[in-house]
């Protein structure tokens, strides 16, 4: 296991050194010059080289590449490694402002991820249990219905009607939870029952196929002829069996959800690792776009990782 896992980790690797030298050839080989986007006023020639100067610009891109690898290592005079570059737009550290970001990214995605997978399991193994019923179809409609829906209208109408309308809720806003628990957890209550609400259909529907198909199988009627109660059949040995699949994409969701929630952080006004990378599209600052797809790719990357190691637990044919 130890060995497979030690596998899994040197590929992520190779995967992550493959992501970086994609982006770069796709961010900074488009017919697109950055220094003109630096050089906004009075900008003339001379100007505009002295800018493609400094910033390496003007060296041809697998030469610009290999910089920012070396960069990435060991760093340089005020970026530590690893050192992602430095904003076109404000000079700042990419990491610097990628670090102020993912507080806010990780406030909203990890309390959202205890609700959608822990909601959206609970249903579909409710609803499996009772296949043909009220309950099934009910629960099946309201899975179907979350999936059609957008986040961004279920977002605005929750805003509309427990923010603006009633007043029931406060406005979102992220605070530090370190300064002030209940306000942050106030101010995100929202946002993390919007992206829980839209993202357990999913894990409803799948939750009621896997349990469902396990309740068919040999050994959980073993279990039922042996007169185990149905709590103990569906959470001893249907639950149990059903879920692998259910960790593979709590764990991939979580980590792509890590790289950027983009449509729940403009909803509501976050500031996170989402807003930051639209902006910076927005502003071609490609220095931050890069590594915020390098961030992301280090979650998904890690992500998969884990989910490895959980599979190996869950399943005791993948430690052999």
């Amino acid at each position: 296991m130890i060995r497979r896992l030690l596998r899994r980790c040197l590929l992520g690797l190779l995967t992550l050194a493959g992501v970086s030298v994609l982006a770069f050839l796709l961010l900074f080989a488009v017919p697109r010059d950055p220094a003109a986007a630096m050089c906004q006023k009075n900008c003339d020639t001379a100007r505009l080289e002295r800018i493609r100067e400094e910033w390496g610009l003007a060296d041809p891109v697998p030469v610009q590449y290999l910089t920012f690898a070396r960069k990435l290592v060991t760093g340089e005079e005020g970026c530590p490694a690893p050192c992602l570059g430095r904003s076109y737009v404000t000079g700042e550290p990419v990491g610097a402002m990628l670090a102020r970001a993912l507080p806010v990214t990780a406030s909203v995605v990890l309390p959202a991820a205890v609700l959608w997978v822990s909601s959206g399991v609970l249903l579909g193994t409710v609803a499996a249990a009772r296949p043909r019923s009220a309950v099934d179809r009910l629960v099946g409609a309201l899975s179907l219905a979350g999936l059609a829906l957008p986040l961004y209208l279920v977002g605005a109408v929750l805003l509309l009607i427990l923010v603006y309308g009633t007043a029931t809720l406060p406005p979102p806003g992220w605070t530090a939870p370190s300064a002030d628990p209940a306000q942050w957890a106030s101010g995100l209550l929202l946002p993390w029952v919007t992206l829980g609400a839209m993202l357990a259909p999913g894990y409803t529907r799948l939750a009621r196929a896997q349990v469902g198909d396990a309740l068919s199988t040999d050994f959980v009627r073993t279990a039922e002829a042996k007169g185990l109660t149905t709590r103990a059949v569906v959470g001893r040995h249907a639950l149990r069996a059903s879920a692998g699949p259910l960790a593979t994409l709590a764990a991939l969701d979580v980590g792509a959800a890590l790289g950027g929630t983009v449509i729940t952080e403009i909803t509501f006004g976050l500031n996170g690792l989402g807003r930051t990378v639209i902006e910076a599209v927005r502003t071609d600052d490609l220095p931050v776009v890069l590594g915020a797809v390098l961030l992301g790719a280090v979650f998904v990357i890690g992500a998969n990782t884990v989910v490895d190691g959980l599979q190996a637990a869950i399943d005791p044919r993948l430690r052999r």
